[in-house]
């Protein structure tokens, strides 16, 4: 009987501490949500300043063609200065 006990306690001991660390991560998964949310929205020139370093970054990396990188920037600036 008393290894049974044991064993009862471990594995319930286990799924609780699971439970918790589930929780844990949705906890923080909703703030960083919920900062993103209530975080101030960036003006349109530093959007296209953001935009221009990730594709300058993608750019040296060989991800996309210097080509690609002016036309979609050119595209997205399109876009941000239109809601502006």
């Amino acid at each position: 009987m008393h290894r049974k006990a044991v064993s009862y306690v471990s594995k319930t001991t286990t799924a609780a501490a699971g439970a918790v660390a589930t929780a844990a991560t949705s906890v923080a998964a909703a703030a960083v949500a919920a900062s993103i949310i209530f975080s101030p929205v960036a003006d349109a020139s530093s959007r296209l300043e953001g935009v221009h370093a990730d594709l300058l970054r993608a750019v040296q990396l060989n991800q996309v063609t210097e080509e690609q990188a002016l036309r979609f920037e050119a595209k997205l600036a399109g876009r941000i200065l239109g809601e502006a």
